[in-house]
């Protein structure tokens, strides 16, 4: 096999995207040390793809554990970050080649705009309250029945300019006004319910599987991005995305077609095997191996698939940005799909 080896930018390119970046999202760099140290180190034939510890990512937990890659001649490297954003850095600085399902579109719909030409996507993760991802938990014994009976209470999310977004609007749909969230890791959402640190919070599975079967929470509602952000609880959102960059794609196109095919085996594989599945979600998230089973999973589309409504639930996902003016320009999610 042929060495593959990061790609990256002249430094003073590298390093004023990844300050424009900064600037756009208000993020902190996480050169200083916050990105994983394994990112630095690496094989030279090494493909490594960031991952946000979520049911969303199952695909390439799959692919690993399954052994899709090393079946196809490839040496891939699963690598976790804390949020979406330190993956989108990672891809502008070119210390890992692509990021798996489960990272936020929005996220990566900055990092498009920071460094037009960045990536393409290969595959997506649509959700809605059938494919549960998206949640809106309440402690244990909490008296609300709605999200509205929150108001006044003390709210968190996820890291990132997405789960901000999106939980900002869902409590704005519930009638709060000018509301504020605390961003949280997500394996410390059930706990912070459990303790009374936080009376609510929009999270991602399998936070709201580990909380109802640890008794640390409940689920107030699912699929809210559909119903509150789009408009429809039955579309599907497409708040998630596996991509590849595009230089590895320009300069690997053989390993490029052997990962897509290996990762494509593995939402096959979802399809099939659902169940066996979801025993490759313990190791890569905060579910314990014994609940894997009561985990609920999203969709995955592969980017042929991407078009028609699909596109168009997509695209208007991203108008949302742009509305909100978290985008300094709209994006055209075409144009950001693999067209192999």
């Amino acid at each position: 096999m042929k060495n593959i080896k990061p790609e990256c930018l002249p430094v003073d390119k590298k390093r004023r995207q990844l300050m424009k970046w900064l600037a756009i999202t208000g993020g902190v760099s996480t050169l200083g040390g916050m990105m994983p140290t394994s990112v630095f180190a690496a094989d030279d034939d090494e493909i490594r793809i960031g991952y946000w510890p979520i049911v969303g990512g199952l695909p390439l937990y799959v692919a690993l554990e399954q052994g899709f890659f090393k079946q196809a001649g490839l040496n891939v490297k699963g690598v976790k970050f804390a949020s979406a954003q330190q993956i989108v850095e990672g891809m502008i600085t070119g210390r890992i080649h692509g990021c798996a399902n489960g990272t936020a579109t929005g996220a990566l719909g900055l990092g498009a705009i920071t460094s037009p030409g960045l990536f393409k996507i290969i595959c997506s993760n649509p959700s809605n309250h059938t494919l549960v991802l998206d949640e809106f938990l309440v402690p244990l014994n909490s008296p609300a029945k709605a999200i509205s009976d929150l108001k006044g209470k003390k709210i968190a999310c996820g890291p990132g300019i997405q789960n901000v977004t999106m939980a900002k609007i869902i409590l704005e749909k519930n009638g709060f006004t000018n509301p504020s969230v605390i961003e949280l890791p997500v394996g410390q959402h059930a706990p912070a319910l459990a303790a009374g640190q936080i009376d609510g919070v929009y999270t991602l599975e399998p936070t709201g599987t580990v909380g109802r079967m640890k008794n640390l929470s409940r689920t107030l509602e699912t699929g809210v991005i559909s119903k509150y952000v789009l408009g429809n609880a039955d579309a599907p959102w497409f708040g998630g995305a596996a991509a590849l960059n595009a230089s590895f794609i320009a300069s690997k196109p053989e390993e490029t077609k052997k990962f897509i095919a290996a990762y494509q085996k593995a939402v096959e594989f979802i399809a099939a095997h659902p169940d066996k599945a979801r025993e490759n979600v313990a190791g890569y998230t905060s579910i314990e191996p014994a609940l894997v089973k009561e985990v609920p999973l999203p969709g995955f589309v592969m980017y042929p698939d991407l078009k028609g409504d699909n596109l168009q639930w997509f695209q208007k996902f991203y108008d949302v940005f742009t509305e909100r003016k978290i985008f300094s320009k709209p994006v055209d999610v075409a144009s950001l799909i693999y067209q192999g």
